[in-house]
């Protein structure tokens, strides 16, 4: 990273290797791990930016109070969150408390693709959930994880170790299929299930209207005490802006089922009148379109009151399986990402307050569900030697970047 200007990293650090048991005892030899990457990366000249939960949560709490689902988890998680303050503060001054905790509440709980794996039958091949309900559930405690750990560093520690905090959060740019009025709002809808369901409460202390309306009474409710610790609680926003989809209503009737995914009562389209919405990367939900990264900057700018924002990944991915010398010649991420910061400048230069970009990623990593089949990095992983080669798209950055880094 020094080497090809790079001034600063996001990682995560895992619950589970401060706190093997979510609580209590720690792991010194995890804490020891994180001390020495943080150590290593001020000693090169990176700032670290710490992100305290990216999907795992440590399995004795799933086992002791169905995690996320129980409302146990916010003092736990706060504690957590106060620990590595305590022991990392002094040098992490950017805290992120979770990355993409939609991810959690949708995948986990809507359609059972990420652990714990509940959903309703409808929705999935899970043998327990409640799509209906889980997933609203899951985001309250998660909001509130969230507002309880920004409240003990700003009670305890903000003020004598001089750093920040915010959450990262995931939003797709939803633009209508047509300009019918009918697709308009199922464009507006799918934005308030996405991004408004977290920066609604954090901006405005509720959720949106919109969600009030269609989930009524699955939907839970802050309390006048809870209200005052959410609304506020981030210094900045982190957003993870990859693609944009082409959204219609669907003229559905109300399902028999209900559902997270169904309540947005929207359909998504890749393409508009036979027409890509942009070049497709290796993963089949990845388009290149810049100009949704503009729209969505420019969407939270306005709707949000101009927080302040960091872009936490952007980024495209190649095939796993392909070759090491077609690996390298990446000019099609060189593209990707030169159209993202043009679009994403020209945000910046009519007023968006966005302090800082990371690309995803620095190397090619396990992505998730889909392991090693995906590479998004901007270097190239030998899966079998873990040699790594930096692709062109490293060294056009090294370039753009410069000896300055600025």
């Amino acid at each position: 990273m020094a080497d090809l200007n790079f001034d600063a990293y996001r990682f995560s650090i895992s619950w589970s290797r401060i706190f093997p048991n979510g609580t209590g005892k720690v792991n010194p030899k995890g804490v020891a791990y994180y001390n020495r990457l943080i150590d290593y990366m001020l000693q090169k000249g990176i700032t670290p930016y710490a992100n305290l939960n990216h999907f795992d949560l440590p399995l004795a709490l799933e086992e002791k109070y169905l995690g996320w689902l129980s409302h146990e988890v916010v003092k736990d998680f706060a504690d957590y969150a106060d620990f590595c303050f305590k022991t990392f503060g002094d040098r992490v001054k950017n805290w992120m408390t979770f990355n993409e905790p939609r991810v959690v509440a949708a995948l986990g709980y809507d359609n059972g693709l990420f652990p714990p794996g509940r959903c309703s039958k409808a929705y999935g091949n899970c043998t327990v959930g409640n799509s209906a309900t889980e997933p609203y559930i899951v985001t309250h405690n998660l909001i509130l994880s969230h507002a309880a750990a920004v409240e003990r560093y700003r009670q305890k520690y903000q003020e004598t170790q001089n750093g920040r905090i915010g959450i990262v959060l995931d939003f797709l740019w939803f633009e209508p299929l047509t300009r019918s009025k009918a697709d308009n709002y199922a464009a507006q809808r799918a934005r308030d299930f996405q991004i408004g369901w977290f920066l609604h409460p954090l901006v405005y202390g509720e959720y949106p209207k919109t969600m009030q309306n269609i989930v009524k009474d699955r939907l839970p409710k802050f309390t006048n005490q809870e209200v005052k610790m959410v609304k506020g609680s981030f210094d900045y926003v982190g957003i993870n802006q990859y693609t944009t989809y082409y959204i219609y209503d669907p003229h559905l009737d109300p399902p028999k089922d209900l559902g997270y995914q169904m309540d947005w009562n929207a359909s998504f389209s890749y393409e508009r009148k036979g027409v890509p919405i942009g070049p497709r990367a290796h993963s089949e939900w990845l388009y290149n379109v810049p100009w949704g990264l503009y729209k969505a900057i420019t969407y939270v700018k306005e709707h949000y009151g101009n927080p302040t924002i960091i872009v936490a990944e952007n980024g495209m991915d190649d095939p796993g399986n392909i070759t090491l010398a077609k690996g390298l010649l990446d000019n099609t991420r060189i593209e990707f990402y030169k159209g993202y910061l043009a679009a994403l400048k020209q945000a910046v230069d009519e007023g968006a307050h966005v302090i800082g970009y990371f690309a995803w990623s620095l190397l090619d990593n396990f992505e998730w569900r889909v392991g090693y089949t995906s590479r998004f990095g901007i270097i190239y992983v030998d899966f079998k030697t873990l040699k790594r080669y930096p692709k062109m798209s490293a060294y056009w950055f090294k370039k753009m970047l410069g000896p300055n880094k600025h």
